[in-house]
């Protein structure tokens, strides 16, 4: 008797991953550093507020660490079905230091507008704001391609989140240029945005993880590609049953497909078989469960 599932090690996979890891921590904790300097010894809010969205980075970083670490690990006894699971679970967690630094970023923004901002020399807050920008634009290249390469949500949404600093980082740039140029208040209204789009990046994240979690089912457009995948295998007659549920980010499906009643059982072994391959090799899927019936049966 199987008691748990099989699990075969992808040392290629695995060094995606590492590598992934590193240039998000390496990069994040490289920015904070030189953005909170700066905050500090120029006393922009706004370039405050992006250190304090890096420095939420960096959380997001160690955790995101963690929690690949435990979804890769290989199904044992205690989790037979593997640890994907733990990837989303960490991802809720990200989601409150998301939050967090949101916060810090709109009170430090409102005490500085309640003052009637404050003009920050052009120079050293700009550099830092572009530089930052220019940072993250290539992490997002970086992990972009590795997301595709790994099929990963978590690195999805990572390289998806390093897009949204790019713009905040931006934003910050105009709101510390603006204070001297335009106005003082520009600087505590860029602020502002960077906290915006901390939090509109927040919910998105606890959206996804919380589908994750909860065991939502796949998209219309998906549950048709894994019917269409079914019915390509020569000998299955048509898909009349298909259930899909999240286990962690990829999805598990439970299919009953109909074959000829004739069919001798080593074919209809085969033909389970080839379905299974066919299913599992979408993307999204982690694996596929596959019952055969004889033609008619719709039960």
């Amino acid at each position: 008797m199987r008691w748990v599932r099989d699990y075969k090690p992808q040392p290629q996979v695995q060094a995606w991953y590492r590598q992934a890891l590193w240039i998000t921590l390496g990069g994040n904790i490289f920015l904070v550093t030189i953005k909170a300097l700066a905050a500090y010894l120029s006393g922009s809010v706004a370039l405050y507020a992006d250190a304090a969205n890096s420095a939420s980075d960096v959380v997001y970083s160690l955790l995101m660490v963690f929690g690949l670490w435990l979804a890769q690990r290989p199904p044992d006894l205690t989790h037979p079905q593997g640890h994907s699971r733990f990837e989303p679970l960490v991802g809720l967690m990200v989601t409150l230091s998301m939050t967090f630094a949101g916060f810090e970023a709109a009170r430090a923004s409102l005490q500085r507008f309640l003052i009637g901002g404050l003009a920050i020399e052009p120079g050293l807050p700009t550099l830092v704001l572009l530089f930052s920008a220019g940072v993250k634009a290539g992490m997002y290249l970086a992990i972009t391609h590795l997301a595709v390469k790994l099929h990963s949500p978590t690195l999805q949404t990572t390289a998806q989140d390093n897009l949204s600093d790019v713009l905040t980082s931006t934003a910050a740039f105009v709101g510390a240029a603006g204070s001297k140029l335009v106005h003082p208040l520009l600087d505590p209204i860029a602020g502002f945005l960077v906290a915006l789009w901390i939090f509109r990046a927040a919910f998105r994240a606890g959206r996804e993880n919380l589908n994750y979690l909860t065991g939502a089912g796949a998209s219309e457009e998906l549950r048709h590609r894994i019917v269409e995948a079914a019915q390509s295998v020569p000998g299955v007659l048509r898909v009349h049953h298909l259930m899909t549920d999240y286990a962690g980010p990829r999805l598990v499906a439970d299919l009953h497909i109909n074959v000829d009643g004739s069919t001798p059982l080593v074919e209809s072994h085969r033909i389970c078989d080839e379905v299974i391959a066919r299913v599992e090799a979408i993307p999204e899927v982690d694996r596929a469960y596959v019952h055969i019936e004889p033609d008619d049966w719709t039960d």
